[in-house]
């Protein structure tokens, strides 16, 4: 961001609240070219953003406001500049589904407790493609009203450019364009008078206060049931298994026909061909951010869609005949180098340990002696309320402690510099070990949060192998 909007987002603050802005982070980059910060005074918290693109944000502000007046979990809108370019929302927090999911997934597996929390979702995604959708004003859709033909042929085309050419899968170029054509006749076909979300995925459902919200719906326009559901359900690195999928479909449907009569055959054969056209669409992304931006963290999300695709073309029975593009989806699922090239060619195991000073410092068992050792015992301890006592940096409350009361994010931010110097040497070095450590005093709150942290920016943005040791947590509970 430069320093011109943060002053800028800042006085809007100001302006907008009356107070005096005394906390500013800067968020990590997301997967759009909008900037987030998160702005504090002595008495609130918001997220401010910055997108240069008027039409996108006009989008965003519209949907915003109705979704909040129809009783929609979103953010609610505070302040606007008067150039349409930043904007001040309510903060949410920073936990995601996606972080829920696979957080809860180490301990649990695909647990009730994750399946209770996708239902919440779905029970609102009904409302939001009917109920709200009804009234909602579709001229200021960007970059298109409705998931038309222009729109699914942008989507075909992406993928066919960023993803096929770049991964070196050889097809027919007429044949295949014939394809689409016919593909996207057959899903024109489809109902189509609803609210479509366009990127209803994990990532872009917040949770907070044991509800959930919903972000980034700015792409959204007109367009068919089945869209949004195959988003959430077919979600690359969610991973959700075949099993929890169909009893996750089957919970959307009934929760559906308490909003209108529903043709279940017609609805589910529908609901594959628009699986397809977001994995593709998917892929697309992959391929642009990963293959031409050069950006890793993308290219890991190619095998979990090529498995996602494998199931699809098992029981893949559409009532048009796609041969080329058939062709062309076999030869991605059988592709050893795709499947390959999102797990990373490095064989680096970075390992995070959390300790407590009074017992040592941490073993490294890679014999090359240590690394860096960060000290968290400067960061507010939550350890000295009694209501976090017997809590860890696992559990959401002490997080929330650490965000908001203390200084915990400049010191991960200032870790990162850090690593990111050890681990890019290290990559381009061939190194096979890497140890990081995060000392408090016991070992149960400040080390296990920012290890936690540091352990998930890693996996997200290197290919490397992460092994996280919190070495006190036998003494807990």
């Amino acid at each position: 961001m430069k320093t011109s909007e943060k002053n800028e987002i800042i006085q809007l603050f100001e302006s907008h609240f009356n107070e005096k802005v005394e906390g500013f982070e800067l968020l990590p980059p997301s997967g759009s070219y909008r900037q987030y910060c998160r702005l504090s005074s002595e008495n609130r918290t918001v997220i401010g953003a910055t997108n240069n693109d008027v039409k996108e944000n006009t989008a965003f502000l519209s949907f915003s406001n109705h979704f909040y007046n129809k009783g929609i979990k979103v953010p609610k809108v505070y302040a606007v500049s008067s150039d349409l370019k930043k904007y001040l929302l309510e903060d949410l927090g920073n936990t995601t589904l996606f972080e829920f999911l696979t957080k809860t997934r180490e301990e649990e597996g695909f647990s009730e407790n994750i399946i209770s929390v996708y239902k919440k979702v779905l029970q609102a995604l009904p409302k939001i493609q009917i109920i709200a959708g009804k009234e909602i004003d579709y001229s200021v859709c960007y970059p298109r009203e409705a998931f038309d033909k222009q729109s699914m042929m942008w989507d075909l085309n992406y993928f066919k450019y960023y993803f096929l050419k770049l991964a070196k899968i050889h097809f027919d170029e007429q044949a295949l364009e014939d394809d689409f054509q016919l593909f996207s006749n057959y899903l024109l076909s489809a109902s189509s008078n609803y609210f479509l979300y366009r990127d209803f995925q994990s990532r872009n459902v917040m949770l907070k206060d044991d509800d959930v919200y919903f972000i980034d719906y700015q792409g959204g326009r007109l367009g068919a049931l089945q869209y949004d559901l195959a988003s959430l359900l077919y979600d690359g690195k969610a991973d959700i298994p075949e099993s929890v999928r169909a009893q996750l479909y089957d919970f959307y449907i009934s929760e559906l026909k308490k909003y209108m009569k529903v043709d279940e055959e017609k609805f589910a054969a529908y609901f594959k061909g628009f699986v397809l056209i977001r994995i593709m669409q998917a892929m697309g992304a992959y391929g642009f951010r990963g293959f031409y931006e050069k950006k890793e963290h993308f290219l890991k999300s190619i095998p979990y869609a090529l498995k996602n695709l494998e199931v699809l073309l098992d029981d893949l029975k559409l009532p048009v005949d796609l041969p080329e593009l058939t062709s062309v989806l076999k030869q991605l699922t059988h592709s050893e180098v795709l499947k390959e090239i999102g797990q990373g060619k490095s064989n680096l195991t970075v390992r995070i340990t959390s300790f407590s000073y009074k017992k040592g410092y941490p073993e490294d068992p890679s014999g090359n002696g240590g690394g860096h050792v960060f000290d968290c015992r400067a960061i507010n301890n939550p350890g000295r309320y009694d209501e976090y006592k017997k809590l860890s940096g696992k559990d959401m409350s002490v997080q929330e402690f650490l965000e908001q009361k203390s200084e915990i994010r400049l010191f991960i931010d200032a870790v990162k510099v850090l690593v990111d110097q050890s681990v890019k040497v290290y990559l381009e070095r061939g190194f096979t070990h890497l140890s990081l450590g995060f000392g408090c005093t016991g070992g149960q709150h400040r080390s296990v949060y920012s290890a936690e942290k540091i352990g998930e920016y890693l996996q997200n943005n290197y290919p490397v192998n992460v092994v996280l040791v919190h070495r006190e947590q036998e003494n807990w509970r």
